[in-house]
């Protein structure tokens, strides 16, 4: 697989292969939607590991659109992954097509105007909540969500509370929960997340992830992660 990305503006973390690797289309020619697709890293992993589903990934930034499609094209994935530039919070299902039946999404972190915006542009809409709010992002995933379809997202620990109590509000339940932490004795700063639309009630919370090892290598959980 081959991954273009920018020298100076976004760039695609673990994060994503942290998603990619847990995202399981969980039937054959599954439908499946990226949000914020940046370069389209999400797309590209998951149609390698997974020939038989049809992707579409969705970016607001015109460079990072153009780089996702070049990425696509480089790869010869043009049947399978779609890429449209445009913002998530006006698109219509119908400019998608038939309901998802997955969402997968690494949305920004941070508030608007919480801590340090970045210079660069990319990073800033990639980190902050500049061009979609959390409400925003969890509104357009029940949007384009099947019914009893799932939804897979990394979020920071800290606002964990306040993500549950926002999906539980838009009917998609949460249904399994693991915390990323670096390293063995730091605390959680992640969260991933999968929920489902009109689900029921009932969360799995799976073993805590670990980045980095004590020699400061990839545990071999994180390592698994990144292998094509």
């Amino acid at each position: 697989m081959k991954v273009c990305q920018s020298r100076q503006g976004y760039r695609f973390s673990i994060d994503a292969a942290i998603l990619a690797f847990h995202a399981l289309p969980g039937k054959a020619a599954a439908r499946i939607l990226d949000l914020g697709t940046g370069c389209g890293i999400m797309p590209l992993i998951i149609a390698f590991r997974h020939p038989e589903v049809c992707i579409t990934g969705v970016e607001i930034q015109a460079e990072l659109a153009a780089l996702a499609r070049k990425n696509v094209e480089e790869n010869g994935l043009q049947s399978r992954i779609k890429i449209i530039e445009g913002d998530f919070l006006h698109l219509k299902p119908d400019d998608i097509g038939p309901p998802v039946d997955m969402v997968v999404t690494n949305p920004p972190y941070h508030r608007r105007h919480a801590g340090r915006m970045n210079p660069h542009n990319q990073r800033a809409v990639a980190r902050h909540e500049i061009a979609v709010s959390l409400d925003g992002l969890i509104k357009s995933i029940r949007r384009f969500l099947s019914t009893g379809g799932h939804a897979w997202l990394i979020y920071p620990a800290e606002r964990l509370a306040e993500l549950i109590a926002a999906m539980q509000a838009h009917h998609l339940e949460p249904k399994y929960l693991r915390m990323i932490h670096s390293r063995v004795d730091a605390e959680a700063k992640q969260c991933l997340l999968r929920v489902v639309k009109a689900g029921r009630p009932g969360l799995i919370v799976g073993p805590p992830l670990f980045i980095y090892a004590d020699d400061g290598g990839y545990t071999a959980d994180a390592a698994a992660m990144l292998r094509p």
